[in-house]
């Protein structure tokens, strides 16, 4: 199957994502077959996620559903089997020269696409996506080879790119686009009304290409699902106690001005969110990240599914894109990763790297700034 409109993301639920409670692993599986059952049509999970567990429970929730009936894609790309976890780095990118060379490639990604897929209990994807590429992923064709032999042996229907973790990669994914854009059939990338930026420059290169996108952080660190207020209480450890201060107050200031719009088409805010994402072209997909708020008050994770499941079928006028947009503007709120003019001089780093004399054209032509 393709990308269906919506998309339940293996990172929900806060077991391999610390954003609020831990779901018990019943409760996380159950939530992903809710999400199944109330209708949503796509599937994603990484290898990476709990080293494998995100795809065993996936695996497991969506045990004894007809295959053809839901579009699953899983994202490869971090090295779990012959690297070693960096603490809060992560694992390396199995693009590291110091794990393998090009020649090596091929080997790697069929290998973890296959064994992705056995705890998925399924033989293929409908997509496989790179995965957090480094500058390596982007600008190789000896690894865009290899990811087309994804296809060849049946492993994968079609195939594409998920840049991450952090926003940023808009040069990079400029040169992957224009250089490999017949083995990218879809891109993840972060996108919604209050983090327009960078991802706003993204959308016209896919277009050209006739790349789909899919939307992830549609709820903007859940101010979306209309339970994050000021004084909202966050558990030890949740990744949103890293956000700059102030972030929620500023937050449901931009989100009361943009509530008129959504109250005119009978949405709420996390649907007004899906809704303006999926109203530019070639925006296809949205996989929001549902958030057991802490407390007993909290509001059902279980609703947030239902809620998004009902996501009626509306189109923004370009004005109101236009609005939001503005209200939500965001350009230059934050150092981007991927390639950038900030980081000359340095060597090159799994997230962030020094420009290259070939991406000037691209970011000219793009109108994409090398200083961001």
């Amino acid at each position: 199957m393709d990308l269906t409109k919506t998309a339940f993301g293996s990172w929900s639920g806060g077991r391999f994502m610390h954003f609020g409670q831990r779901l018990e692993e019943d409760r996380w599986i159950n939530l992903a077959r809710k999400a199944y059952d109330e209708g949503v049509r796509t599937f994603l999970t990484s290898d990476v996620y709990g080293v494998g567990k995100g795809d065993e429970l996936l695996g497991k929730a969506l045990e004894g559903i007809d295959r053809d009936t839901y579009c699953l894609a899983a994202m490869i790309g971090h090295d779990i089997y012959d690297g070693q976890r960096n603490g809060a780095k992560g694992y390396a990118r199995f693009t590291n020269p110091e794990l393998r060379g090009p020649d090596g490639y091929e080997e790697y990604l069929e290998r973890a696409t296959k064994q992705c897929a056995e705890r998925c209990g399924t033989d293929h994807f409908d997509i496989v996506m790179l995965h957090n590429p480094d500058s390596i992923g982007y600008s190789s064709p000896e690894v865009w080879s290899a990811i087309a032999t994804l296809r060849e042996k049946g492993l994968a229907e079609t195939t594409g790119i998920a840049p991450g973790p952090a926003n940023g990669f808009a040069i990079d994914m400029a040169y992957c686009m224009e250089n490999f854009h017949e083995e990218i059939d879809s891109a993840m990338i972060i996108l919604n009304p209050m983090e327009p930026w960078p991802g706003r420059y993204v959308l016209p290169i896919a277009q050209e290409f006739d790349i789909d996108i899919l939307a992830r952080v549609v709820d903007f660190g859940g101010i979306f699902h209309d339970d994050v207020k000021p004084g909202h209480y966050f558990k030890d450890g949740d990744h949103r106690t890293y956000r700059p201060e102030g972030w929620i107050e500023h937050g449901n200031e931009k989100l009361e001005k943009m509530r008129p719009i959504a109250e005119k088409y009978g949405l709420t805010m996390l649907q007004l969110a899906c809704v303006w994402d999926l109203s530019q072209k070639p925006v296809v997909s949205v996989g929001p990240t549902f958030i057991q708020e802490a407390g007993d008050d909290a509001r059902p994770v279980e609703e947030k599914i239902a809620e998004f499941a009902a996501l009626p079928d509306v189109t923004l006028t370009n004005e109101e894109i236009e609005t939001i947009r503005e209200i939500g503007n965001n350009e230059g709120c934050m150092p981007l990763k991927g390639a950038s003019t900030r980081y000359e001089g340095i060597d090159p780093q799994p997230d962030h790297w020094p420009m290259r004399p070939e991406l000037q054209p691209l970011a000219d032509k793009w109108n994409l700034n090398p200083a961001w």
